[in-house]
């Protein structure tokens, strides 16, 4: 049984980000799911979008890695409406390939779990655009009640992952 999965994580991202990246992915390889993603394992030859769209089709669930690619700590959110704000404090943008591909994902019905980096919001890492719990990103020095935190969200998403898989495959 080859389950596939596929991830959604920026092309450039730096070291820290890399080791979470593989702390990730290695849970998901333990699993036994074989990982799909645009730029890691799959390269595009036509437009990205529709490669997304190809790729995610065979896939029973989906991962959505929000890492930071852009930050700042001023700017105005709004500008011009009843609602504008001036921004006080660091905030951080994900690549904007998390969104499109988590709405692909989340259109094709498959379990999604999303991490995100602290100050990553907007979207798909806004707390009720869905109904997932949006996870932090792992830490790389966990204590072991985090490590066993983290198995646990693993593995619950696994489970509905592998019933996504045999509701959708059945002989």
């Amino acid at each position: 049984m080859s389950i596939q999965i596929f991830l959604s994580c920026p092309t450039s991202i730096n070291a820290t980000q890399t080791k979470v990246r593989k702390l990730i992915c290695g849970e998901c390889e333990r699993l036994g799911f074989i990982i799909r993603s645009l730029g890691f394992t799959d390269y595009p030859t036509k437009f990205p979008l529709g490669e997304v769209l190809k790729l995610a089709k065979p896939c029973s669930g989906g991962l959505i890695l929000g890492f930071a690619q852009f930050q700042t700590s001023q700017g105005i959110w709004k500008s011009g409406t009843p609602y504008e704000q001036q921004q006080q404090s660091i905030t951080a943008f994900p690549t904007a390939w998390n969104q499109l591909e988590a709405g692909i994902l989340f259109a094709i019905g498959v379990p999604l779990l999303i991490f995100r980096e602290e100050n990553i919001t907007g979207g798909i890492f806004d707390s009720g655009v869905s109904d997932l719990f949006i996870q932090r990103m792992p830490k790389l020095n966990r204590s072991r009640i985090d490590r066993n935190a983290f198995r646990q969200v693993i593995d619950k998403w696994a489970s509905e992952v592998k019933a996504h898989y045999d509701r959708n495959n059945f002989i």
